[in-house]
């Protein structure tokens, strides 16, 4: 996020987070978010509840106290009208059993509260960063990591957590007692309630302080939390990479140093952190020890009654202590709001890539496509597609070749809308793109990509990801066309075996194959088959091929390739060189023309070897 993003959100981040839930609360965007301000009024009143029963035992204490020295003339024989000291004492006794069952009750219902509050807000928070995220242009990613991505997907959402888990509930908790003990400070013994509040400005002060010099040192753990995640996220992926070039021991001093800056930044907060309680906890002793005088010096006067002044001695240390709880709760929220704030930045990020509004049904979808004057350059790169113009009949097959670099996958990135085009336009039945609703356009292209992705699951799910619902008769049929039913049934447990992740179980072939058979049963009107057969034996390759010549009659397909031979029937075939259409023409004409495509020919089927040997 940029400075001027960040000054387009000027509130801070709890500020952020309440408005969050609010809106959720009054907009109602998703169900789970419906009751966030009803749920946190209910915590907030449970945990009011609880801290007042919390702090009526030292009040029973000065009463009991009273009953026994004043006996019938205390404060309970006067509410009562029972004058026996010992029917005043079980009397004290029932109400305590009564105020600690009450006590537990709201304690219980305040936790239980607040947990899932915690919970259903984290829930909420990381499906709404994913799916934005999920919504973002392609172009979004690529300044970005995955493993910072996943940092604060996850562990910036769990520190959120952590603090609505406990922080919230301690801070409320304070508020109520320094309230609650204050008033009767004032109204019991206005005289020496001064004291005990004497040391709070010094802990306010000293509190504000400690805030503000944490919150940049944990903004800077949060950051590196994201480094470290990112690097051990491109090692996981990479490890046949690092096994094959003896890269461990580099690599593990590369993910320490990484984990070491990590612990330092951490040592620097927790050395500031730690240092709160040790500094607060002198300011409290001073104001215990002024009641403790000041108050026992007037009940020696008999200006306090001796119940009063054993209360008051109980409060004083119920209204100071629960201070020192106040670094480990500044800490949380900290640690909370740097992650909250990195959370809010990456929903901040907008979407530089416009939904159309034009909706497209699959049945009404011809498949004639069109490439006019079409530029385009990746962010901060040259253009790597130069005016190119393209047209795709449809029903008809049209081939893309040209060697690594010329543009070719920029095509499909473009016919799939993962990009726009600088100038110029891509058109569907002479609709462009940039008008069609994305769901509905990507819907309508099958992609089989040259870079296969499977998900960690079984073999069917696999296959029927692009069609939800889809039989095991449907999905069998679908693996036929692609060639993949003779392995598929030789696996352990058939459609049911595991792939592993990114399908690491399977050869590259395999799950080319089932990537074809995905694209099968989506059985879109329009195929784009990027190296569909790169990854193949010759064997596999003619077998598939032939599936292809039956799957694609008199669907509209685009087949990037650069083996010449699976192209030579296209409708047409486009020769792309630094960006622009060198050649296009049938596979007979491209060879009569003995240019750029003909030489391509002649390197592939060794013609020009066999003259130089001849």
């Amino acid at each position: 996020m940029t400075v001027a993003d960040a000054a387009a959100n000027p509130l801070p981040p709890l500020r952020r987070l309440w408005v969050y839930a609010s809106e959720a609360d009054r907009v109602g965007r998703a169900p789970m978010r419906r009751s966030y301000r009803s749920r946190a009024g209910t915590a907030t009143l449970f945990t009011l509840l609880n801290t007042i029963f919390d702090l009526a035992p030292p009040f029973l204490i000065g009463v009991a106290v009273d009953v026994v020295v004043q006996r019938e003339t205390s404060l309970m024989a006067g509410l009562l009208g029972v004058s026996d000291p010992m029917t005043q004492i079980w009397w004290l006794a029932l109400a305590t059993f009564v105020i600690w069952g009450l006590e537990s009750v709201t304690e219980y219902v305040a936790l239980v509260q607040w947990r899932n509050l915690a919970q259903e807000l984290q829930h909420d928070l990381r499906v709404t960063a994913y799916a934005h995220v999920q919504d973002l242009e392609l172009a979004s990613f690529e300044d970005r990591s995955t493993g910072g991505l996943m940092a604060v997907l996850n562990d910036d959402v769990n520190q959120l957590e952590r603090f609505l888990d406990i922080g919230a509930k301690d801070i409320l908790q304070l508020v109520a007692v320094v309230t609650i003990l204050g008033t009767f400070f004032f109204v019991a013994a206005p005289s020496v309630a001064w004291l005990a509040f004497l040391p709070m400005p010094v802990i306010v002060w000293g509190s504000l302080r400690f805030q503000k010099h944490l919150a940049p040192r944990y903004a800077r753990v949060r950051e590196q939390v994201g480094h470290v995640n990112a690097q051990l996220g491109n090692n996981l992926a990479g490890i046949a990479t690092i096994k094959s070039f003896t890269a461990e021991e580099a690599e593990t001093a590369r993910i320490a140093g990484a984990s070491l800056t990590y612990v330092a930044r951490n040592r620097d907060a927790i050395a500031l952190s730690s240092a709160f309680v040790p500094l607060i906890r002198i300011a409290i002793v001073t104001g215990f020890m002024a009641t403790l005088v000041l108050g026992g010096w007037m009940t020696l006067q008999g200006q306090l009654l001796v119940g009063v002044y054993s209360t008051l001695v109980f409060m004083t240390q119920r209204l100071l202590w629960p201070l020192t709880r106040l670094g480990q709760t500044l800490d949380l929220y900290q640690r909370a709001m740097a992650s909250t704030q990195r959370i809010f930045d990456l929903l901040d990020v907008e979407n530089g890539m416009e939904d159309g509004l034009r909706s497209l049904p699959p049945e009404t979808v011809g498949g004639a496509l069109r490439f006019e004057e079409v530029h385009f350059a990746y962010a901060s790169g040259p253009e790597v597609l130069r005016g190119i113009d393209l047209e795709v009949k449809a029903g008809h097959t049209v081939a893309i070749v040209g060697a690594t670099g010329a543009g070719k996958s920029s095509v499909v990135k473009l016919l799939l809308r993962f990009y726009d085009p600088t100038r110029g336009r891509v058109t569907l039945d002479g609709i462009d793109l940039r008008d069609l609703r994305l769901r509905d356009l990507r819907a309508a292209i099958g992609l089989v990509s040259q870079d296969v992705f499977l998900f960690h699951g079984s073999v069917r799910d696999n296959v029927a990801y692009g069609r939800e619902g889809a039989s095991d008769d449907e999905i069998r049929r679908a693996c036929e066309l692609a060639e993949a039913a003779a392995f598929v049934e030789a696996l352990p447990l058939g459609l049911d075996t595991v792939v592993g992740e990114r399908g690491q179980k399977l050869s590259g072939g395999q799950r080319q194959r089932l990537s074809l058979a995905r694209a099968v049963l989506k059985d879109p009107p329009i195929l784009v088959l990027d190296e569909a057969t790169s990854a193949v034996d010759n064997e596999t390759e003619a077998a598939i091929q032939r599936s292809l010549d039956a799957l694609t009659q008199d669907r509209t397909t685009v087949v990037i390739a650069h083996r010449l031979s699976t192209i030579r029937h296209a409708d047409r075939i486009y020769v792309l060189d630094e960006g622009r259409v060198l050649e296009a023409g049938r596979h007979e004409q491209l060879l009569a023309a003995d240019g750029a495509y003909a030489a391509l020919w002649r390197v592939q089927t060794g013609e020009r070897l066999r003259s130089a040997a001849d």
